[in-house]
């Protein structure tokens, strides 16, 4: 008797798991095909320079006075080497400052990307999601971020329909 109730569990589990519908998303390629997620991230490139260069610029005013320093080091009083070596750190603790403000995981750079990518992304969940719940799927993967999926057979690639859901054209 409980050989049949084990036996009767295992095939009802494998039947549940058998019904369950999934798909999967190529990420990358959905978002190749979005003209806004091209526009954005030409934008956080542009910002990048600008303030990579602003940067650079502090840096190399720093490096600058340390040269300069250098060659005058012989020439000045104990109180003009104790200035200038406090001017020196003061301009390379700005820079780095200003490298902590643009890029640190919390910086400008990550709050100006979550701006523009936001609702990109949210678009495209929520279209995954529509397309799930009028299909039936139980769960939805994404081929780019998830090294694990060594092959998935074309059939469940949603990527397509996706796109055609946010009305872009993909070829």
């Amino acid at each position: 008797m409980k050989k049949l109730f084990v036996l009767l569990t295992l095939a009802a589990c494998f039947s549940v798991a058998n019904a369950q519908k999934y798909a999967l998303i190529d990420m990358e390629y959905i978002l190749k095909h979005i003209d806004a997620y091209e526009r954005a991230n030409e934008q956080l490139n542009q910002v990048t320079k600008k303030w990579q260069a602003e940067v650079e610029a502090l840096n190399t005013e720093a490096q600058t006075m340390y040269k300069n320093y250098q060659n005058e080091v012989v020439f000045l009083s104990q109180e003009q080497k104790v200035a200038k070596q406090e001017a020196i750190v003061a301009k390379e603790k700005q820079a780095a400052d200003l490298k902590k403000k643009y890029f640190a995981p919390e910086g400008e750079l990550y709050k100006k990307r979550t701006a523009l990518m936001s609702p990109i992304q949210e678009e495209i969940y929520t279209a995954v999601k529509e397309i799930s719940e009028l299909k039936g799927y139980s769960l939805v993967l994404d081929r780019a971020s998830n090294s694990g999926i060594i092959f998935a057979s074309p059939k469940v690639d949603i990527s397509n329909e996706v796109l055609q859901k946010l009305g872009y054209n993909a070829q």
